[in-house]
Order: C-alpha cells, then sequence, then structure tokens
C-alpha cells in the first residue's frame, strides 16, 4: 500500500515512512488537484483531515481523526490494514527516500558512541542523513508494535 499524506499529516507521513510504507507528503500549499492526480498516477491511497478532498478522491481516501501522530495513526489504522511492521526504518522519514547500507565516510559523520553500536547503520542517498540504533529507535518499533495491534473496524 502506498499513501499520499496532505500537508497537515506530517508526522503521520514520517511514521509511516519508518515503518517502510512509501509515503507521499503532500508540499505546503499543493494544490488538491495536483494530489488528486498524484494519487491516482501512483495509485496511492490518500490520507487527509480535509472532508471535501477525501470526498473528491473517494474511495482511494481515508479521513483521519485524532490530534497527533499516534492518534492518526490509531484512526488509519482503524480503517486500513495498514502494516506497521512492513520494513521497519527503511525508508528516509524526512524524504521518503529508500535507505542503503551506510558505508565508511557515512559513518564518520555520527557520533563516536553511536558507531559503537550494533548496526545496523543506513544511509539516504538522497538527503545524506544517517541513521542509527539508538534510544529513538527503541521507541518507535515499540509504538510501531502498539499500532501493529490495532484491529481494523469491519
Amino acid at each position: 500500500m502506498r499513501f499520499l499524506c496532505d500537508e497537515m499529516l506530517l508526522r503521520l507521513a514520517r511514521l509511516l515512512r519508518a515503518a517502510g510504507h512509501d509515503t507521499y507528503l503532500a508540499a505546503g500549499g499543493q494544490r488538491d488537484a495536483e494530489l488528486l492526480a498524484i494519487a491516482r498516477a501512483e495509485n496511492r491511497v490518500l490520507v487527509t483531515r480535509d472532508r471535501r478532498l477525501a470526498a473528491q478522491a473517494h474511495p482511494r481516501a481515508v479521513l483521519v481523526a485524532g490530534r497527533g501522530a499516534y492518534a492518526e495513526a490509531e484512526s488509519l489504522s482503524a480503517q486500513l490494514p495498514v502494516d506497521w511492521r512492513l520494513a521497519p526504518f527503511s525508508r528516509c522519514v524526512v524524504d521518503n527516500a529508500p535507505l542503503r547500507q551506510a558505508d565508511a565516510d557515512d559513518l564518520r559523520r555520527i557520533p563516536a558512541e553511536a558507531r559503537e553500536k550494533p548496526g545496523p547503520f543506513r544511509a539516504c542517498p538522497r538527503c545524506g542523513r544517517v541513521y542509527w540504533p539508538g534510544s529513538h529507535v527503541r521507541r518507535l518499533s515499540e509504538r510501531l508494535d502498539r499500532l501493529a495491534q490495532i484491529p481494523p473496524q469491519a
């Protein structure tokens, strides 16, 4: 499942990316018509808080409720069978690019204490961010595990 989140859902988009989902995040001010065209052309589920936009994209749209990434993710999970453990930490949460194995140059850019961790170490080929296992990964993994337990509504 591929997603397109409107610009109001930045944190949800990052959570979906952390789970491994290909998630397009609308740019600020991007027009509804353009979002609808992208969703159709790229076969993406449009995720939004905008009732009018969701109605235009029906049936390939989900209208989310709640405030904050976790509440929005719960709302999405209640409506769709989202796999929150699809491929954890395999995409850049900032620009959606699939991550690659970090090389020696990448590792030189992270704190020395992080290099001592067992890995895996990944890097974004687009923006250059380097990812390593730390307390943030543990907390996010726990959050993804909790989301994976939410049954979709019938």
